[in-house]
């Protein structure tokens, strides 16, 4: 019987350090993978789940590691289940076997949904509510106002060319371009 371990964290700027600590004394193998939790592909997740044999154990840290979405963890339960591998979370110690642990499993998923849910929701709000209170959101933008209405007069004077003046700013040709055809639309509304 193998313990097979899998981590996951959403970003590259995320480290697998505090799962890898825990799952390492547990775990024969361990298999890392950097894709956010909701995301339909995950190759390493699908490469552990070919290799698992009737008798192994797929071990993960934390049930939101391996899955937010309660349906897509109970269906995964059932495949590995009729395949006669085990699940088990570390940080859930239940004996998922049992109908009680069964039942605490998809509540912890569940939960675990309603986590990534709410998450997800008070980011919006909180981005619609610094769009109406006027804050610009993403990158800065390279060009200023004045740069670029200077840019578009000589411009349409013919006094020089998009390309001449998007190495006089150092921006890329298309950065010029976008800034005048959105300080154009702004004006026509």
């Amino acid at each position: 019987m193998r313990k097979i371990g899998y981590l996951r964290v959403s970003t590259k700027k995320q480290k697998h350090d505090r799962q890898a600590h825990a799952l390492k004394r547990y775990c024969d193998r361990l298999f890392t993978e950097t894709a956010s939790g909701k995301s339909l592909d995950r190759p390493v997740y699908d490469k552990v789940k070919k290799m698992l044999d009737s008798g192994d154990e797929l071990v993960v840290l934390d049930i939101d590691r391996a899955y937010r979405n309660t349906r897509d963890a109970l269906n995964e339960f059932h495949v590995l289940s009729a395949r006669g591998v085990r699940m088990r979370v570390l940080n859930f110690p239940i004996d998922l076997s049992t109908d009680e642990g069964y039942y605490s499993f998809v509540m912890e998923n569940a939960r675990a949904e309603l986590e990534r849910r709410k998450i997800s929701r008070r980011t919006k709000e909180g981005l619609a509510v610094a769009r109406a209170n006027g804050k610009r959101l993403g990158r800065p933008r390279k060009l200023n106002t004045r740069q670029i209405d200077s840019a578009r007069l000589r411009f349409e004077s013919r006094e020089s060319t998009i390309s001449a003046m998007a190495r006089e700013y150092e921006v890329g040709r298309w950065t010029l371009s976008r800034a005048l055809k959105r300080e154009t639309a702004q004006a026509a509304n």
